[in-house]
């Protein structure tokens, strides 16, 4: 994996800190019960402390290299001059990693900069990552709404989107951005959109539109936070061509 120059912060900060904590009170509990000599109970604590700060574990590998390692491999199959978008792109933690690829292309990012679940997301930051890994001519940073892009038709050959789609309220709104997303896509362009949750919702969408080659697949322990409970999948699809 390619080094990032860039500051990217950390998905969902608080779920990490609140598992060392929970891991810290289950190591105390643990060595009260063996100093107390409960074995039993003591083994079940100190199991539990290793489950907990291995899921923390798990999750600041994914923030802090795992989605990348994912994205890149994903993004092998970029050419080089497309022109992509990016949903809710944030720091642009794929938003970059799709423009070191497009030397002659272009990586477009929305996002309505809110930090929802996310540290430090503002243009700004995002700016100053692409200076950082030395793509901001090939970068354009634009506010909106994911619900009501303000793109014209078809005017992307790749729209990607990372842990941003499961952040909109209610199903509804949801499904209003993958229709958008959908809008935006040229004919036999290529759509990916990582997400935690509603993933199976994004393909039923994504059929009802008419997209034939679509499928759901989970995306690997990279990008588990924490445990395969909380794994991200992944939804690919090609959108239907002018002739089909």
């Amino acid at each position: 994996m390619s080094k990032r120059h860039g500051s990217y912060g950390f998905d969902a900060p608080w779920a990490p800190a609140g598992l060392i904590l929970g891991a810290t009170v289950l190591a105390g509990l643990a060595a009260a019960s063996f100093a107390l000599d409960i074995l039993a109970a003591g083994l079940a604590f100190l199991f539990g402390a290793l489950y907990t700060l291995a899921s923390a574990a798990s999750h600041l590998y994914t923030t802090r290299r795992g989605r990348f390692a994912v994205w890149e491999a994903e993004l092998q199959r970029l050419s080089g001059d497309e022109r992509l978008l990016d949903l809710g792109c944030g720091r642009g933690a794929v938003l970059l990693l799709a423009a070191q690829r497009l030397e002659k292309g272009r990586a477009t990012g929305v996002d309505l900069w809110r930090a929802r679940g996310r540290s430090g997301h503002a243009e700004p930051v995002t700016r100053a990552n692409a200076e950082a890994e030395g793509v901001s001519e090939r970068v354009e940073l634009v506010t909106g709404d994911l619900r009501d892009l303000p793109f014209g038709d078809e005017a992307f050959d790749v729209v990607v989107s990372s842990q941003a789609l499961h952040d909109l309220d209610g199903g509804e709104g949801r499904e209003k951005a993958v229709r958008e997303a959908y809008r935006v896509l040229r004919p036999g362009g290529l759509m990916l959109l990582a997400d935690l949750r509603h993933t199976a919702d994004y393909e039923e969408t994504l059929r009802g539109l008419g997209v034939v080659d679509v499928r759901r697949r989970d995306a690997g322990w990279r990008f588990w936070y924490g445990g395969p409970w909380s794994a991200t999948c992944v939804v690919e699809a090609r959108k239907p061509s002018s002739s089909a």
